[in-house]
């Protein structure tokens, strides 16, 4: 198939025999007068004629400018190229360290290898959430000479008819306030004791210290950002120095309980070589030996 004399000559025009010039298409700026003058158009519509008579001139006289501009065909301008070569550099030090186990294709084994059980974190939650009854009936006995108010207090927070209630409707016995604070008691308490049932074996040293002061302290700030969305009447009316103790005092039982319960092994530990499951003290050496020999030929 050949080539007509027009494709020849703008072959001929769009290629350039200098390997350091690239074409690029020549800048216009009639699409911008185009653009102007079509806004114009629109503008005259709710403005004056005149306006939109000039939008018109302007819209025609870039459409003609634009044409000529690409037709027959475009227009290019050579643009010369400068090669550079970057030497790219960072100041960044980069240290060499030397790994203390053998590079192999085991899967990273992931802490901790022991946890405890489920049963655990519930026992653990029940006995907690009883402690909690403590200082909260404490509260209730020392500011409003009540048995009921705390757990009134609490089931407020599930009944919209209770949002206005007084102190005095508070402080006396309710049956399904009692009932409504047993269960949000309970279902809160076996959750807590479930995350610390998890969480407690990551902290191997001191439990205590971080299931009685640290995690309640954690719990009192997340409660203290969202109550007030959550219960209204809650927030309005809580002690926080009692609330606090209370988080203290589940944190210290439920944490002594579930640290009485033995732990039970993961699949992570049966990962480890055998050496280190049977609780020899090698020498990293002679820990990779066996890590070698234990390791299917």
């Amino acid at each position: 198939m050949g080539f007509s004399p027009r494709d020849k000559r703008m072959q001929d025009q769009h290629t350039s025999s200098d390997p350091n010039v690239i074409q690029l298409p020549r800048p216009t700026a009639w699409p911008l007068v185009l653009a102007i003058g079509i806004a114009l158009i629109f503008t005259g519509m709710v403005t004056n004629i005149a306006v939109g008579a000039l939008g018109l001139i302007l819209s025609i006289a870039g459409s003609v400018g634009w044409f000529l501009q690409v037709l027959p065909h475009e227009a290019h301008e050579d643009v010369p190229v400068s090669l550079e070569e970057i030497q790219v550099s960072t100041s960044r030090t980069l240290m060499e360290r030397q790994s203390l186990h053998p590079a192999s294709a085991a899967p990273r084994k992931i802490l901790p290898v022991e946890t405890f059980r489920i049963t655990t974190g519930i026992r653990g939650g029940i006995a907690g959430g009883t402690a909690m009854v403590v200082p909260a009936t404490l509260f209730s006995l020392l500011k409003y000479h009540s048995l009921w108010y705390s757990v009134n207090l609490l089931a407020a927070g599930g009944f919209v008819s209770w949002a206005g209630a007084s102190d005095a409707f508070l402080s006396q016995f309710h049956l399904q306030g009692v009932i409504a604070g047993f269960l949000i008691q309970g279902f809160v308490s076996l959750l807590v004791g479930l995350l610390y049932g998890a969480m407690l074996p990551m902290f191997p040293r001191y439990p205590i210290l971080t299931a009685g002061f640290m995690a309640p302290l954690l719990i009192t700030g997340i409660v203290h950002s969202a109550l007030g969305i959550v219960s209204p009447i809650l927030n309005q009316r809580i002690d926080w120095f009692w609330f606090v103790m209370s988080q203290v005092a589940f944190g210290l039982v439920c944490g002594y309980v579930v640290n009485l319960h033995t732990r039970v092994r993961t699949p992570q530990f049966q990962a480890l070589p055998f050496a280190v499951r049977a609780g020899l003290h090698i020498n990293p050496d002679e820990s990779q030996d066996h890590t070698k020999e234990d390791r299917p030929q």
